[in-house]
């Protein structure tokens, strides 16, 4: 199935660009206080995106969709599974204080990075659908969308605006200015302020008290 675009176009490269990023943090992990190596990750993500380039370059947008999918909800298993080896090194490891400081940072990055690729990826039907003529139903509304002023008639929103929903997320447990409606959308939300939560005050508040 295809959508027909509209004049607004906005390409997958934002979210192959943040995967890039989402491995090199993952990379950069200690191993003190992560079990097994790392490069997994990157190899499974890359297997993910061969038949996701092939859909996309043949214009199967459902099956990108699916793909897409497909390969952000491995990396959010992988960084659930890294936050319990993290949390796991407090109780049966030897970390040092920068190391889990170092940790703590990399992991809240890639919990922002991740989501903001969720959100991108579920809001009305995806990047595709979203900027056709026929986009789903919005499950995140930004103030934009809701705006009497005129300069702001047809807007939509790209990956900056859906990486500032993840940043204040994980910064303020809400997504600040926008409103969230999809049942779906709040479950990601809970699930991503719990992470930055583990992150930022258990795993954080443990390294400050060895110091």
């Amino acid at each position: 199935m295809k959508w027909k675009m509209s004049k607004h176009k906005d390409y997958r490269w934002p979210s192959d660009v943040a995967i890039v990023i989402i491995g090199i943090l993952f990379k950069l992990l200690s191993n003190t206080v992560t079990i097994g190596p790392n490069w997994p990750v990157y190899c499974i993500a890359f297997i993910l995106y061969i038949p996701l380039l092939f859909a996309v370059s043949s214009e199967h947008d459902l099956w990108s969709r699916k793909f897409a999918i497909l390969r952000v909800l491995f990396l959010t298993f992988a960084l659930m599974s890294s936050m319990v080896d993290l949390v796991s090194s407090l109780f049966f490891g030897k970390p040092s204080a920068a190391e889990l400081f170092q940790c703590a940072a990399l992991l809240w990055s890639a919990n922002v990075l991740i989501f903001s690729i969720w959100y991108w990826e579920i809001d009305q039907g995806g990047p595709i659908r979203r900027n056709s003529e026929n986009p789903g139903k919005p499950e995140i509304v930004f103030p934009q969308m809701t705006s009497s002023f005129p300069e702001w008639e047809g807007w939509k929103p790209n990956f900056l605006d859906y990486l500032f929903v993840a940043f204040n997320t994980s910064i303020a447990f809400s997504p600040a200015d926008t409103a969230v409606y999809s049942r779906r959308a709040k479950l990601l939300m809970m699930t991503q302020s719990m992470i930055s939560l583990v992150t930022l005050v258990v795993v954080a508040a443990r390294a400050i008290n060895m110091v």
